[in-house]
């Protein structure tokens, strides 16, 4: 074993350390150490969590990458989708796509004796990915859609469903109007309520039959709108975007699921910065009290370093048994953050303790994401960080004279 950490390792288990004034500075350094540990581990867990949660619900509901007639601009009564170039089966085909479906928009009114809602009524077919939105579902089920026919059933959200008084197996009136006609009015029945938490749908999407819309915007009965097209991986949308566009023919646009809404991607913007400064002010604090940590060892134990220069021992050797001895305080301080920082963000993910507002958040709960990549990361990162850091303030062993040091009381 080669001498420094040899050496480091004996000053650091020695019972010496347990009356002097080692005590105390390894207890602030260690816990200097555990409370950086756990606030980046809380803040890099949900910082990402949110990220992703947010990103998921969005995609989930309108598809990770929509695709529209460059007629539609960004009016929601959906033009039909031109055919021209536009390959499905070869979208379908991307190994990492999950599911594609058609749809149609239209936008309406909903209104009842207690109130009534601006609504946009989101059309979609017997491709339409039931399973996926079940996740939204909090009262009811998906209408049953088998292509034929019109069906009456509806999802509204929880939203509508309180400000117009509905429930399920309750009906409402919608009323849609076309330019230069007179008002079309249907009555739905509501078959299910969903939830997602992100005020721009909740407060405006009605999901229902296509057919419906095809007979308000008078398209032919294999016309759709626009498509929705589902990932398995989320993370693999931007790599697939640009494939995606090759298919889809030149009058009609992709769009990401987050470009549609240009707050929400803001707002997904800022916890990069958010991590990036609360990360960089835990690592300052952590290294400036390491580096105290060190200081503080090298003065208590200048006599030490005069003995260790009368017998031979280098500077370099004598720096770097004081680097691997604050390196060894450091690591109960580690194991403690982790488990502390840990226990935490498993509590919350599993019992959603702590709450938000939707309306401000876009998740009513905090969410969580325990990549354990990242969470070696951080202790790594903070390990090997605090040891360069601690290089030129050990430079101050090469200073002491081993002739003063062993004077030195």
């Amino acid at each position: 074993m080669k001498f420094p950490l040899y050496f480091s390792r004996k000053i650091a288990f020695s019972k010496d350390n347990k009356n002097n004034l080692s005590r105390v500075i390894i207890f602030i350094g260690r816990l200097s150490v555990a409370l950086g540990i756990i606030v980046s581990l809380i803040t890099v867990s949900t910082g990402l969590g949110s990220k992703k949660a947010i990103k998921e619900r969005l995609g989930d509901f309108s598809g990770h990458i929509t695709v529209r007639s460059t007629k539609s601009n960004s009016s929601y009564n959906t033009s039909v989708l031109d055919n021209q170039g536009l390959d499905i089966k070869r979208i379908k085909a991307i190994p990492d796509v999950a599911t594609v479906q058609g749809y149609a928009t239209v936008t309406g009114i909903m209104r009842n004796e207690h109130s009534f809602a601006g609504i946009i009524f989101k059309g979609v077919g017997k491709d339409f990915d039931s399973l996926r939105f079940k996740k939204f579902l909090t009262a009811g089920k998906t209408p049953f859609l088998n292509g034929e026919g019109y069906n009456n059933g509806v999802v509204i959200s929880e939203k509508i469903a309180s400000d117009l008084h509905l429930k399920v197996s309750d009906s409402i009136v919608t009323v849609f109007s076309k330019a230069d006609q007179k008002p079309i009015y249907r009555n739905f029945e509501i078959v299910g309520i969903y939830k997602t938490d992100i005020k721009m749908i909740d407060d405006q999407f009605v999901v229902g039959d296509i057919n419906h819309v095809r007979r308000i915007l008078d398209m032919k009965p294999d016309e759709i709108g626009g498509l929705d097209i589902f990932f398995k991986n989320i993370n693999h949308v931007d790599e697939d975007f640009p494939q995606i566009e090759k298919f889809i023919g030149y009058k009609n646009y992709a769009e990401k699921a987050t470009d549609k809404y240009p707050q929400i991607n803001d707002w997904i913007g800022l916890f990069d910065t958010n991590i990036g400064i609360i990360i960089s002010i835990m690592l300052l604090v952590v290294i400036i009290n390491i580096i105290m940590v060190l200081l503080i060892l090298i003065i208590e134990r200048t006599n030490s370093i005069g003995l260790l220069k009368t017998l031979g021992a280098t500077n370099g050797q004598i720096r770097a048994t004081f680097i691997n001895y604050t390196l060894i305080i450091m690591v109960p301080g580690l194991l403690c953050g982790n488990l502390i920082g840990l226990g935490l963000l498993i509590m919350q993910k599993y019992t959603g303790i702590i709450k938000l507002n939707p309306e401000n958040y876009y998740v009513s709960v905090v969410p969580v994401d325990l990549n354990p990549w990242i969470i070696i990361s951080i202790s790594v990162g903070i390990l090997i960080i605090s040891g360069m850091a601690l290089v030129i303030p050990s430079y101050l062993i090469s200073k002491i004279s081993p002739v003063k040091a062993i004077k030195y009381n």
